[in-house]
């Protein structure tokens, strides 16, 4: 059993598990933290980021001008931006069989795999996942296509340019393998390749593996994995919560008794508590408000931004914001909102029981009823006439390098009245705010990551106990700025197998078993002996029949009748003589027995040498060597058939 490692991320993970001849891909997350290394994507011309100066080297031996353009001591491509996908030198991915997907923000590659590699397979995940993610890859395209770039920068890629570049762009991994954004017809091409799944429905896959989807916690439709076979039983764990939020509960039971546990998707803030974040979001915001200033909230269009409005709808009256506009702006925003009111059976039961009322799962549906939410496409059309400050803005991209944000970044930037809160923990805000600097605006950091941290994991993984665990690398070590918190990585026994792009790992434990089935008509045949109490044994001349990875019994077939020769013949024809089978000897050799029986033969110079794993036999006059182990008897012997062939050695394993 092997695992290959395709992506770096560890909270935006592709594997790819080989597991009785069976390819699986276990997510395809796409790295997007590779557009910060770009300028953003202004709806309207920027005066301001076009007068940005050209990159040439200090010692002007370089001049890349034309691609490369500075802003407050840091270096931006001047191109679409461009995603950092997962590994596809190391193995071949036309041969990958199912893409397994356990959540919607982990299959954002999905259409570079199912479209350029050859891929013919199925791709599993929940209705949710499907239509949510649809929701998100359509809204990646909407923000790259309504603004192309006629440019597209490549000269900074080469190796021996790159290497000259000032950070982060020395260091960016892989450039030359990072692409552009899909397009929305491969993007319905990939989609449709997904088969839906339930929770706790069971796949078979070439009657190897069963694999079957559990609730994770996390997301709508997040699913962790149990893949296995009759006899091992891998899990896949990626983006789990066991925090009460929206979806359904997460299901740690169906974790217990695996062979290996494979960890990605723990928290990106482990010391942030999401409900004091919660609270530090509403505060500032009222705060801003208040003091007659607008509030930018860059967010996804699903996830965390329902628990937003949620929180929200109780914070408003409160706080007396109640004649404050709320705008969420999005191509797909009547979508995302609509889609989290549908998918009831995905919810947590509270949110469940309210369906059945009937209520509304989520109170958004609330706010926009009373017009205190109003939701658009973009900021053109309805939105333009219908605006008014202050106001709190919803919309993508986290990034700030595409979307409607980049308009209200210009927009507000200059004023210290407004604020911006960043709740998505995806991004460095520093990182994302360097192509705006110098900037007035006030920076809020509230990240609102509900993913298990190692406290919860750590906990989780007493109790399911699996044998082995697997994760990415990150997690065995403290982060890089605070080296001395040990609490905040894996501390196991036995320590975690880790995993970085690129690596191949063997999994730590052989297939021992398989599961064979026997005809009825075989079984009725065979005659146990009790060998002790509650042990039978019965010896079995079959045919072994194998097809679907599912193996049978049956009995040796009889040979067929000779027909009547048409010529008449003096001597008649006898049938075939079947010879019985020969008896089969099974169990371990007794060394003293077996010495006794060559003497009898007159086998007499016998050195006996103690191994590992039995004893080794020296026959010396024979030029032999016989090596008795718990799982087979080995004979060796030089030009010398009759001595094997004409002995007779008691209840041997195999020779």
């Amino acid at each position: 059993m092997k695992l290959y490692c395709l992506s770096g991320h560890p909270t935006l993970p592709c594997n790819v598990l080989k597991f009785k001849s069976t390819t699986i891909m276990l997510d395809c997350g796409l790295d997007t933290t590779s557009v910060l290394n770009f300028l953003p994507l202004p709806l309207v011309h920027s005066p301001r980021l076009s007068k940005l100066p050209g990159w040439v080297s200090k010692d002007g031996t370089l001049n890349l001008e034309k691609e490369l353009k500075e802003c407050a001591g840091r270096v931006f491509v001047d191109s679409q931006p461009e995603f950092c996908l997962p590994e596809k030198e190391l193995l071949d991915l036309s041969t990958i069989d199912v893409i397994l997907i356990s959540n919607y923000h982990c299959m954002m590659a999905l259409p570079y795999i199912t479209e350029h590699t050859g891929f013919t397979g199925t791709v599993y995940a929940t209705e949710p996942t499907l239509q949510i993610g649809r929701l998100l890859m359509e809204e990646l395209v909407n923000f790259m296509e309504r603004v192309p770039k006629a440019q597209s920068a490549t000269c900074w890629k080469n190796k021996e340019i790159q290497r000259m570049l000032p950070g982060p762009l020395k260091d960016a991994v892989d450039v030359w393998t990072w692409k552009r954004s899909y397009s929305m017809q491969e993007v319905n091409s990939a989609l449709s390749k997904v088969q839906l799944v339930g929770y706790s429905q069971k796949v078979e896959l070439f009657g190897a593996v069963q694999v079957s989807p559990l609730s994770s916690g996390y997301s709508l439709g997040s699913s962790n994995w149990i893949i296995q076979s009759h006899h091992e039983k891998v899990s896949y764990v990626s983006g789990s919560s066991l925090l009460t939020t929206h979806p359904q509960p997460m299901d740690q039971s169906s974790l217990k008794n695996s062979d290996v546990l494979i960890l990605t998707g723990l928290t990106q803030m482990p010391t942030a508590n999401p409900d004091g974040m919660l609270g530090e979001f509403c505060s500032n915001l009222a705060m801003t408000i208040r003091a007659g200033g607008n509030v930018l909230v860059p967010c996804y269009s699903s996830g965390v931004i329902y628990d937003l409005l949620e929180c929200l709808y109780q914070f408003i009256e409160s706080a007396n914001l109640g004649t404050t506009p709320f705008y969420f702006i999005s191509p797909v925003a009547n979508s995302s909102l609509e889609f989290s009111q549908i998918f009831a059976e995905w919810l947590c039961h509270n949110k469940q029981s309210k369906v059945y009322l009937p209520e509304p799962p989520f109170p958004h549906a609330e706010l926009i009823q009373t017009n205190k939410l109003k939701h658009y496409p973009s900021i053109h059309g309805d939105f333009s006439s219908e605006f008014r400050q202050p106001c709190v803005v919803f919309t993508g991209h986290p990034s700030l390098r595409f979307g409607d944000v980049v308009h209200f970044m210009e927009l507000w930037g200059k004023s210290s009245l407004n604020t911006i809160i960043f709740t998505e923990p995806d991004f460095s805000y520093l990182d994302a705010l360097a192509p705006y600097q110098p900037l007035a605006m006030k920076c809020v950091y509230c990240p609102i990551d509900t993913r298990l941290n190692f406290h919860q994991v750590s906990k989780l993984l007493k109790e399911v106990q699996p044998l082995h665990v697997v994760c990415p690398e990150q997690y065995t070590q403290p982060p890089l700025t605070q080296s001395h918190r040990s609490d905040l990585m894996l501390e196991l026994q036995p320590p975690p197998m880790p995993y970085r792009r690129c690596s191949v790992l063997n999994l730590p434990f052989r297939r021992r078993y398989e599961r064979v089935y026997i005809m009825p008509e075989l079984a009725n045949s065979l005659v146990p002996s009790e060998i002790k109490p509650g042990i039978s044994l019965a010896t079995v001349s079959a045919v072994l029949h194998s097809k679907d990875n599912k193996h049978t019994l049956q009995s040796v077939p009889k040979p067929p009748p000779v027909p009547p020769s048409k010529k008449r013949k003096r001597v008649i024809e006898e049938p075939p003589v079947v010879l019985a089978p020969k008896p089969l000897l099974s169990g371990a050799v007794p060394l003293e027995a077996f010495l006794a029986t060559l003497q009898k033969h007159g086998i007499t110079e016998v050195k006996v040498e103690e191994t590992a794993d039995g004893h080794i036999l020296h026959l010396q006059a024979e030029d032999t060597l016989i090596q008795l182990e718990e799982d087979g008897t080995h004979i060796v012997c030089d030009n010398n058939e009759p001595l094997v062939e004409g002995q007779d050695f008691p209840n041997h394993s195999n020779i």
